[in-house]
C-alpha cells in the first residue's frame, strides 16, 4: 500500500489532556490536507471543530475515556451529547472491571445501549487489549459482534501498551463479519501501519503518520 492509502485509514488523533483549540484546529487542517479517515478529538472540542471543518472531514470523539468505568447512563449521555454537537463517529471504552468479573452480559448491554444512542453513526469499541488475557480478548470479540458495534479497537493509547500485530490477528480470527478492526496506540511508522492493514485493520488510530508525511 502507498502512503496515501494508509493515510486514508488514519483517525488522526489528538487526545492529550492539555490540547488547545489551536492544536485541534491544526490537526483538522492536516487531516483535510492529507485526506485521513477522520480526526479523533476530545468531546469538548467537537462542536467547534465540526463548525470549522463542516463536511470536509468526519469528526470522531471518545466516551468513557480513558478508563471505561463510568456508568452506562453516563456513557449513553456522552454519546448523545457528542452526536448532538456534530460527532460522526464514537469510540467508547468498555468497563474492564466487568470483563475481569466475567460480566460479559453487562458489557454487551452497555455496548448495545451506546450503539442505540449512536443511531446511524459509527461506533468503535475500545477493549484495551494490554489489560486483558487472550481468553478475555476472544470473549470480547464475541461480545462486540453480538452487540452489533461497527468496530473493535485495540487500545486507548493511555494504558500500558498499544496495538500489537498479534491482537489484530486474534481479532481477525474471532470477530464476526459485521465488525471491522481498528489498531490504535504506538503506531509510529508507515511500515507498521502497512502490516496492520495487511492483517485486516481498516482503521489506524495515530497522530504520527501525518507528521511523518510532512517530513
Amino acid at each position: 500500500m502507498d502512503k496515501k492509502q494508509l493515510l486514508g485509514m488514519v483517525d488522526h488523533t489528538l487526545l492529550a489532556q492539555g490540547a488547545t483549540w489551536a492544536e485541534i484546529r491544526q490537526i483538522c487542517d492536516d487531516a483535510i490536507a492529507y485526506q485521513t479517515a477522520s480526526v479523533c478529538i476530545p468531546p469538548s472540542y467537537v462542536e467547534k471543530a465540526k463548525k470549522y471543518v463542516g463536511d470536509r472531514m468526519p469528526i470522531c470523539t471518545v466516551i468513557g475515556f480513558p478508563n471505561g468505568y463510568m456508568t452506562t447512563a453516563v456513557k449513553v449521555f456522552e454519546a448523545k451529547d457528542a452526536i448532538a454537537n456534530g460527532a460522526d463517529e464514537i469510540d467508547m471504552v468498555i468497563n474492564i472491571g466487568w470483563v475481569k468479573d466475567s460480566r460479559y452480559d453487562l458489557v454487551q448491554k452497555e455496548i448495545e445501549a451506546v450503539k442505540e444512542a449512536c443511531g446511524s453513526k459509527i461506533l468503535k469499541v475500545i477493549i484495551e487489549t494490554c489489560l486483558l488475557t487472550e481468553e478475555e480478548k476472544i470473549r470480547m470479540c464475541d461480545v462486540v459482534t453480538a452487540a452489533k458495534a461497527d468496530y473493535i479497537k485495540t487500545s486507548t493509547g493511555f494504558s500500558r501498551a498499544g496495538a500489537t500485530f498479534e491482537d489484530i490477528e486474534l481479532f481477525a480470527a474471532h470477530v464476526g463479519p459485521n465488525v471491522k478492526m481498528k489498531a490504535a496506540g504506538g503506531i509510529s511508522s508507515f511500515e507498521d501501519a502497512e502490516r496492520f492493514a495487511e492483517l485486516g485493520a481498516s482503521r489506524l488510530g495515530t497522530s504520527r503518520l501525518v507528521k511523518l508525511a510532512k517530513i
